[in-house]
């Protein structure tokens, strides 16, 4: 068995997948000077999203009935399983890690989601190999996305009504403001309209705020013990007390030297760098946002709670998980309609695909190695735990799905399990951080992609997948379904 592994792991290591991979991690590190473009990006995310999708579904059409009740059986206890990851996750960074309890909540609705590039790295290791795995896989990686986002949602809402600040500190923390208050939904930028409308004396700026009236007489108590005024720079716009113009930031979301308290931290960027995470946030997310104005509901102010229109929205229409269901759909009405385009001679979507993925990864590996500078300030615990916890979520999602291929009575592909290993342990970097971007700004947009991309992301396509189908395998061994 041993060496059964090591024959593997070595072969996997030196697949074209995973050179490509690896040929964009030394990009950063060598410092070329190469830009991949965002729109070549873009295009491969959406072409491999439709492919897997549109696949899936074909497979899915022909399907036996009672395929349908195990798969959907699977997506039940796959939601289930990554909504309990979600919450463990958040229990262990919070013992284990000096983050706030705002970067802890979203670190951990990363982890209760999955990562569609890492699934589909998976599935062109086990197509290399002939490992075979169930069809409906695909509709796993949609379904499982969507924990993550709600339970990062919900601990945020928590954390509001225990008092949160408006820069995200709870009471506690370095930087803590009991008079800024965080909004239910606060909007990421203000529109021109709204700014405009803030223009005038103290207490009209602090009302549209939805401030209580006595953070004023705090304020002015401030700056008469300091004899002089307070000015902040936000983005190019002031924020001025006790000069006669109060004009409010352009962004609700401040970082952790708003006010008085404190000099800011490594764990919250400065605004020009939070506006650049912000950008680029959006770019891996697949949207097109332009974050100076009102155009993306994020900058309107959310009436709805913690789910809201816009938060179901967003977590279950973002592009990800539609253009997944798209190509799923897609795929299942064409196929009864007995037209199949991805047989083995199609040229989109079959022969194209293994190249179009060795692209993709040459991208990735340039945005995973370019986000381990973002760790340097979250301390060896936040990486152990970006290391550590992808093999624990996975072997954990191998055991329940063992466990449910027993009450079912039918053996598992090994191949299914390993992609429900990767859909338990890889990190989000599409549906979630949108949903952040929407209804968490108080968070950093830094840290969290620094984890799932950096660092979890490049455990899992290089060392992980080879690790999971060698559990898989002893799994099935030694604990046969008869």
């Amino acid at each position: 068995m041993l060496n059964e592994f090591i024959q593997n792991f070595t072969h996997n290591l030196f697949k074209p997948l995973l050179l490509f991979f690896y040929a964009g991690f030394l990009i950063p590190i060598f410092k070329v000077k190469l830009e991949f473009p965002k729109a070549v990006y873009q295009g491969l995310t959406i072409y491999l999203l439709l492919s897997i999708g549109w696949h899936g579904g074909e497979e899915l059409a022909g399907l036996e009935p009672a395929m349908y009740r195990q798969a959907a059986g699977f997506m039940l206890i796959g939601f289930c399983t990554n909504t309990l990851i979600g919450i463990v996750a958040y229990k262990v960074l919070r013992w284990t890690t000096r983050l706030r309890q705002v970067d802890a909540a979203t670190v951990a609705g990363f982890y209760g989601s999955d990562s569609a590039g890492t699934f589909v790295t998976a599935m062109g290791v086990l197509t290399a190999g002939h490992i075979a795995f169930a069809p409906y896989m695909p509709v796993m990686l949609a379904v499982m996305e969507i924990p993550g986002c709600l339970v990062a949602l919900y601990i945020v809402s928590k954390m509001r009504q225990a008092g949160m600040d408006a820069a995200g500190n709870m009471p506690g923390e370095q930087g803590y403001d009991r008079f800024r208050k965080a909004m239910i939904s606060a909007p990421r930028h203000l529109s021109e309209e709204e700014t405009d409308s803030t223009h005038g004396d103290e207490s009209e700026a602090i009302e549209t705020e939805g401030e209580l009236a006595e953070v004023g007489a705090a304020v002015r108590h401030r700056q008469s013990a300091n004899h002089h005024p307070t000015s902040r720079t936000n983005g190019g716009s002031s924020y001025t007390v006790g000069g006669g113009r109060t004009t409010r930031p352009s962004s609700i979301s401040q970082t952790r030297d708003q006010f008085e308290h404190g000099a800011p931290t490594g764990n919250t960027p400065s605004d020009p760098d939070r506006e650049a995470a912000e950008r680029e946030e959006a770019h891996l997310a697949l949207q097109n946002v332009n974050l100076s104005n009102d155009e993306y509901p994020s900058r309107t102010k959310s009436k709805g709670g913690w789910l809201s229109k816009e938060l179901l929205h967003e977590v279950f229409l973002n592009p990800g998980i539609f253009l997944l269901f798209a190509g799923i759909t897609i795929g299942f009405i064409g196929r009864l309609q007995g037209e199949r385009v991805t047989s083995v001679d199609d040229a989109l979507f079959v022969n194209l695909f293994h190249g179009m993925l060795c692209v993709f990864l040459l991208e990735m590996g340039m945005t995973a190695s370019s986000k381990l500078k973002d760790l340097r300030t979250a301390g060896w615990q936040f990486v152990a735990f970006a290391l550590i916890a992808p093999n624990i979520f996975a072997t954990v999602g191998m055991l329940i799905a063992h466990g449910y291929s027993v009450v079912l009575g039918e053996p598992f592909e090994i191949g299914t399990y390993v992609l429900f290993a990767v859909l338990c342990g890889a990190a989000s970097y599409i549906a979630v951080p949108a949903v952040q971007r929407l209804a968490i700004p108080e968070a950093s947009p830094t840290l969290p992609l620094a984890a799932s991309l950096g660092v979890t992301f490049s455990y899992n396509v290089t060392v992980g997948i080879p690790v999971y189908i060698m559990i898989a395998t002893i799994l099935t061994r030694f604990a046969p379904v008869v």
